[in-house]
């Protein structure tokens, strides 16, 4: 059985904190075909569609869809701040390799 993605009470707080759900948005994270590992995560605010996964939390949503769940089954969706930048980071125990990038990975 596939346990679906996990996000951390940080991940949450910053939906929060940028008003996502006051815009009716949610974070949506999806698995396409591409980059340089073979494939990608896309990460943005978009409207929850028929069929997503839908995990709430601090009054904000996270959506995942039917294709992208399987390859991210057990991951952590989490935020981090870095001297670098922050943003949004899945820790995907399904991937075997990723990029420098780290939103490319292959399985």
């Amino acid at each position: 059985m596939l346990l679906p993605p996990k996000v951390t009470p940080r991940a949450f707080e910053r939906l929060a904190e940028i008003g996502a759900a006051a815009q009716g948005k949610a974070l949506r994270v999806a698995v396409e075909g591409g980059g340089c590992s073979g494939f990608q995560y896309e990460i943005d605010l978009g409207e929850p569609a028929d069929g997503d996964l839908v995990l709430e939390g601090a009054g904000e949503s996270v959506v995942v869809d039917e294709v992208s769940l399987p390859f991210l089954a057990d991951a952590v969706i989490d935020f981090s701040e870095e001297l670098i930048g922050a943003r949004f980071v899945i820790e995907n125990p399904n991937a075997t390799s990723s990029c420098g990038c780290g939103t490319s990975f292959s399985i």
